[in-house]
Parts: C-alpha cells; sequence; structure tokens
C-alpha cells in the first residue's frame, strides 16, 4: 500500500521534542480560517476532528487529520510534514514557542500510487 504521509528528519526532530515536553500529540490540517492551510500540532486530544474528516497518516504513532473540505481538494495528492524556522500565522501550534513552524509540502499521486493507496478514515 501507497502511504498518504511522509515526515522529513527535520519535522521528526521537532516531533520527538515536542513528544517529550507534551507527551502523545496530534496533528490537524484545517482548510483556512486564521491558520491557513497550515499543519498544528496538539497535545493528543487538544483539538476534536469533525464529522467527516479524514485521518490520512501518522507521524511517529501521532494522529494527522485534514479538513473533509480541504481533503476533497488534496485526496490525489502526497503529504510531506516538514518544518520551517520561524513563525507561521496565528501561533495555536505547538512548535511555534520554538521559533519553528510545521509545512506540508505536497505532490500529485502517480497513476500507479492511485491504484495501490492506503484507505483513510473518517471521523463518524
Amino acid at each position: 500500500m501507497v502511504q498518504r504521509l511522509a515526515v522529513t528528519e527535520k519535522a521528526m526532530e521537532v516531533v520527538r521534542q515536542l513528544e517529550q515536553q507534551y507527551g502523545e500529540l496530534m496533528f490537524y490540517q484545517a482548510g483556512g480560517c486564521c491558520e491557513g492551510t497550515q499543519p498544528q500540532c496538539f497535545e493528543k486530544g487538544g483539538f476534536y476532528p469533525r464529522m467527516n474528516d479524514v485521518l490520512i497518516g501518522h507521524v511517529d504513532g501521532a494522529e494527522f487529520w485534514v479538513d473533509r473540505d480541504l481533503f476533497e481538494y488534496w485526496q490525489y495528492s502526497h503529504f510531506t510534514l516538514d518544518i520551517l524556522e520561524g513563525f507561521g500565522p496565528g501561533g495555536f501550534s505547538l512548535e511555534t514557542p520554538l521559533g519553528k513552524t510545521f509545512k506540508v509540502h505536497y505532490r500529485l499521486f502517480t497513476d500507479d500510487e492511485l491504484e495501490q493507496l492506503e484507505p483513510v478514515t473518517r471521523m463518524l
């Protein structure tokens, strides 16, 4: 099966740092509002996905949820979680006090990958 989500080594270093500080984590990528489409990192249970939001994968065991409407637009794309120096717009995410911000890079799946995509889970 082809996974929908990957994580860079730099992002993984920050995730592990946040896990040590906060415990279990979760990610949510909204489709707009004050944070734009930046992925947000929360303590597990610190954000509640809405009905039909989509779980596309895990980051070191932490669920990575995507807004239902955003997923409809990006469902044919692979997500790679990365980290950048500097502050994103807003600052609700746990990495903000570190002077960093999570970012997702997208690429379209190939036809072969689309045939082998792992299934997603939708919030009920």
